[in-house]
């Protein structure tokens, strides 16, 4: 792909993933990036949508409106809907505007509760997701059912990427809606100010996850968008498969603290185990992460103490 040639859309070029592709795309000279702000153009507006797929020929769609498992018990009927117009339109207008390829951020979400380990692509369709984050879940899975729709019908490039618990610098460190590594950075730094020897976390802390450095993940977007021409989704992770309560206790080794952790096991802990399997994008696209956790890990944690200051 000749990067020179092509006027890239960016949605949710603001958040944290999206500003950090947005820097990384930077270096391949794109003839232009757009990435408009949602107080610029509500995408779920159709007429919006329409308005910024025009003269375009990339588009990376990592808009959504998405947070942790607060959030998600909370508003789960603003989940569906915002996202499910979102994807809907958008892909909609990219296709009438004449876009040459349509790159989707999927969700994790969309697999099933109860699926083999660690998640190959094939196992989608396998059951019904963590009922917990279905809603949003499910409306980004339906863009992959619009995606293969209008291949068979209009032959439209479209391809979905999913990825697994991102993190990294920029993220949302919201106490209760932010996703589990700020969450629990910013639970940790707080009960570190206030002075307490423990800190309350929520589950029981046995759930298991995949976690991608937002780098790795945006370098992933960029080669799918390079070589990757399939309607079936693609996989981005980092193929380990950490506990959440390991995961604290590296974050507060990292953090330089050593509190009491106690489980709040009146909230939900989320899907039970989560590892993802990159074997189809290592050998569609090469791609292979290079950050560990414990190096992501220390470049969020400075970067959150550095954006306290």
């Amino acid at each position: 792909m000749n990067w020179e040639e092509k006027n890239v859309l960016v949605t949710g070029g603001n958040g944290f993933l999206g500003s950090r592709l947005i820097e990384m795309l930077k270096p391949y000279s794109p003839k232009s990036i757009f990435s408009p702000s949602s107080n610029e153009f509500d995408l779920r507006s159709k007429e919006n949508c329409e308005h910024v797929t025009k003269n375009i020929d990339i588009v990376f769609h990592l808009a959504a409106h998405v947070g942790g498992i607060g959030l998600n018990k909370e508003k789960p009927g603003e989940l569906f809907y915002d996202n499910i117009l979102m994807g809907t339109y958008l892909l909609d207008e990219a296709r009438k505007n004449g876009v040459e390829k349509f790159v989707t951020l999927g969700t994790m979400c969309s697999y099933p509760r109860n699926t083999s380990q660690p998640i190959r692509e094939e196992y989608l369709w396998d059951g019904y997701p963590e009922p917990v984050t279905a809603s949003y879940g499910l409306a980004k899975k339906m863009q992959i059912v619009q995606s293969l729709a209008y291949k068979e019908q209009y032959d439209f490039n479209s391809i979905t990427v999913f990825v697994t618990n991102l993190y990294g610098s920029y993220d949302h460190f919201d106490l209760n809606s932010g996703h589990v590594i700020p969450s629990i950075i910013s639970k940790i730094a707080k009960a570190k100010k206030l002075g307490y020897n423990f800190v309350e976390l929520w589950g029981d802390g046995t759930p298991s996850r995949d976690f991608l450095y937002c780098d790795d993940a945006s370098q992933g977007l960029i080669l799918a968008a390079e070589k990757y021409d399939n309607t079936e989704p693609l996989n981005l992770g980092s193929g380990e498969e950490t506990s959440i309560k390991n995961l604290v206790e590296i974050i507060m080794k990292l953090m330089n603290v050593n509190l009491e952790i106690r489980w709040n096991t009146n909230m939900p802990n989320g899907q039970p185990r989560r590892c993802v399997s990159f074997e189809k994008a290592l050998q569609e696209i090469g791609f292979k992460p290079k950050t560990s956790l414990e190096e992501g890990l220390k470049k969020t944690i400075e970067w959150f103490k550095f954006s306290q200051k």
